[in-house]
Formats: structure tokens, C-alpha cells, sequence
């Protein structure tokens, strides 16, 4: 009971924070270049709350931002939907990678245009970097809130009992796409109820919501993490099959082909490296759908040959991705699931209806 009541009181918070929502709260996650401004407006219309992923340079992030206060602009949200017709801050959160961020770009630009929310994400420097950026960020921009994805008890417990405490907790699972835990991560579906467990016998219980994330992909996992104990859910995957994912072809069609998860992705640094992308902190690797590289570096094929072969059919377009692909395909073990594109505000409507006639049924057990 205990459990339920914190629950309805963290759903209340978010609501709260972001009274344009509508549960069950469905949130997309910052995806880096994927989620742009015309996704992340689209799912805040249909009444959840997206985040800008970070971009390819720290600018980046001020000039989507930018971007989004312009639509806005001339496409403003009516007044049912309150809290943001009175454009006190943007309806749409920002994701930020600590390990190669700049904190002085990020709070210039959460400085100008106050996002509703600022997700952090992988500190090279552990809870002390990470404090460094909450305190930053709070001090450009009191109104938004600070979001911290985690992956462990241990990193749950080190925010909680910090100086410096996020606003909400994503608990990634290891299902999750893009980056994740390399050697240590489990699901949500125990990770979740042991970190809320955890948070309430500190004390904290009542004060940090958390999101679900890692595997979402329909109404059955959200109807899964709120019986948990989630305040909403956060997806990633499924939105790289939204009409408005800046995504290439090729990407988004191995997303809606592929599936098997356990048996077609792994996690793995070689396809960031390929990309030219060094110094993720090892703690972090990517989940993505495997292909060529990831076969014949099994079979022995040298690094330096790898990149060629990769590199030689990036020249042919989207044939750098699929099954004989070669390039990066981030994507969460669930991609089964994912069968078609729709819009992102599509993709909440049926998400949230769908798990409100699952929880509605269960009601009746």
C-alpha cells in the first residue's frame, strides 16, 4: 500500500512540473540527433513530454532549442493545455551526455530558452561531476527540472544521499537501447521496485519520481513498469520508428525489420569506434542490432579492415544498413515489437490507450 501511495504521489509531482500531460505519462527519450524539435512538440501535443537528444556538437542544443521556440511561435499550444500557453518555459525537455558535454554551452543555452526538463547522463567524474551539472543548470534555470538516468542501485543511492539531488530518476533497464550498462545491468522489472525500495528506506521515498525505462515499446510494458511503482515511462526505440525522427532510411527500416533481440543486438563499443566515436567512459556501452562488422569481427577480421569495409559502404546510402549492413543500428532488445511507423504523437496515442485498457481490465481481477 505504502508503495501505491508514493506512486500517486510522484504521478501528482510530474503533473506537477508538466500540467500538459495525460496519463499514463509517456515520455521519449533524448536520443543524440534523433529526437529533434518537431518530434519531441509532437509528442508534448499529444500530451507527453519529449527531450532533445544531444546533438553533434554542443551548439547543438541551443540551436534545436531555438528551432522549437520558433514552431511554437507560430504554431503555439491552445489553451487547454495549461502551463504552456502562458510560455513561462518550453514544453519539452533537453538530454545532456556529461561525459563529453560542455556544461557552459548546456546552461547558456537552458539559460535562454528554460526547458521544462534537463536530462543527464553518464558523468565521467561520478556523483561529483554529475552535481556539478544539477547545480549548474539550476542556477541558469531555476524553473526546469533536473532528470538523472541510472542503471544500478549503487548509482540510485550515491544521487539520493548527494549534495546536490536530481528531480527525478530515470531507471534504465538493460533491455534499453543506445547506452547502457556494459557489464552490470539488469531489467527494470527488478531493478526498478529494489532502487524504490531502497529510496524509501533512506527517507527519499516521497520526494524523486521514477521513470521506467529500457524495453517500453507498447501499452504492456507501461501497464508492467507502473505496477511497479513508475511515475510514467520513458521510450527510445519505438520513437526511431516515428515519422518525425531524424533518422536515415536505411536506419529506420532495419528498426521495423528486425527483431529477436536477444539474439540480433548486443552491446558493444565497436560500432561507435567505427564511427570515429573514442572515449566512452567503459562503464557504458551501446546496444544496437547486429550485422557484417559484428559477425566478421567474431570471426577474427581485424579492426582496420572492419572500418574499411564499413567505411567503403557508407558511400552506397542506406545498404549501410540492414543485415548486410556494416554501420551503427542503436536499438533496445525489444525491437520485435516495433512494426511500423507512425507519428510521434500517434505513437503515444495508441501507447496510452493501450495501457489504460490493459490496467482497466486488471481492475477487474
Amino acid at each position: 500500500m505504502l508503495r501505491s501511495i508514493q506512486a500517486i504521489t510522484h504521478r501528482s509531482t510530474l503533473q506537477k512540473s508538466y500540467p500538459w500531460l495525460r496519463p499514463p505519462f509517456i515520455i521519449a527519450a533524448p536520443m543524440r540527433v534523433f529526437t529533434g524539435p518537431n518530434l519531441v512538440l509532437c509528442v508534448a501535443r499529444a500530451g507527453g513530454l519529449g527531450f532533445i537528444g544531444p546533438g553533434l556538437t554542443p551548439a547543438s542544443t541551443a540551436e534545436d532549442l531555438r528551432s522549437a521556440s520558433e514552431i511554437l511561435s507560430s504554431a503555439p499550444f491552445p489553451p487547454a493545455f495549461p502551463g504552456v500557453a502562458e510560455g513561462t518555459s518550453l514544453p519539452l525537455g533537453v538530454g545532456f551526455q556529461m561525459w563529453n558535454g560542455d556544461l557552459e554551452s548546456a546552461t547558456s543555452a537552458v539559460r535562454t530558452y528554460k526547458p521544462a526538463a534537463a536530462w543527464l547522463f553518464a558523468p565521467r567524474e561520478g556523483q561529483a561531476e554529475t552535481e556539478r551539472w544539477i547545480r549548474g543548470l539550476r542556477e541558469a534555470s531555476p524553473e526546469t527540472k533536473v532528470w538523472l538516468q541510472i542503471g544500478t542501485l549503487s548509482e540510485a543511492l550515491e544521487a539520493v544521499r548527494g549534495n546536490v539531488k536530481p528531480d527525478v530518476l530515470v531507471v534504465q533497464g538493460a533491455e534499453a537501447g543506445g547506452h547502457g550498462r556494459t557489464n552490470d545491468g539488469i531489467g527494470f522489472v527488478t531493478l526498478l521496485p529494489e532502487i524504490a525500495d531502497a529510496i524509501a528506506k533512506e527517507g527519499k521515498g516521497d520526494e524523486i519520481p521514477l521513470i521506467a525505462a529500457g524495453g517500453i515499446l507498447d501499452g504492456r510494458g507501461v501497464a508492467a513498469a507502473l505496477g511497479l511503482g513508475a511515475a510514467g515511462v520513458a521510450m527510445g526505440t519505438r520513437f526511431l520508428a516515428s515519422e518525425e525522427a531524424r533518422i536515415k532510411k536505411g536506419y529506420q527500416d532495419e528498426v521495423v525489420r528486425a527483431g529477436d533481440g536477444a539474439k540480433n543486438t548486443v552491446r558493444t563499443h565497436l560500432y561507435n569506434h567505427m564511427r570515429g566515436t573514442f572515449g566512452w567512459p567503459e562503464q557504458w556501452a551501446p546496444r544496437t542490432i547486429v550485422n557484417k562488422s559484428w559477425e566478421e569481427k567474431q570471426a577474427g577480421v581485424e579492426f582496420d579492415e572492419l572500418k574499411r569495409r564499413h567505411d567503403e559502404l557508407l558511400k552506397e546510402g542506406d545498404k549501410a544498413w540492414g543485415p548486410e549492413g556494416r554501420t551503427a543500428t542503436y536499438a533496445g532488445a525489444g525491437i520485435g515489437l516495433v512494426k511500423e511507423v507512425k507519428s510521434a504523437g500517434q505513437i503515444v496515442e495508441d501507447v496510452r490507450g493501450d495501457a489504460r485498457a490493459i490496467i482497466q481490465a486488471l481492475n477487474g481481477i
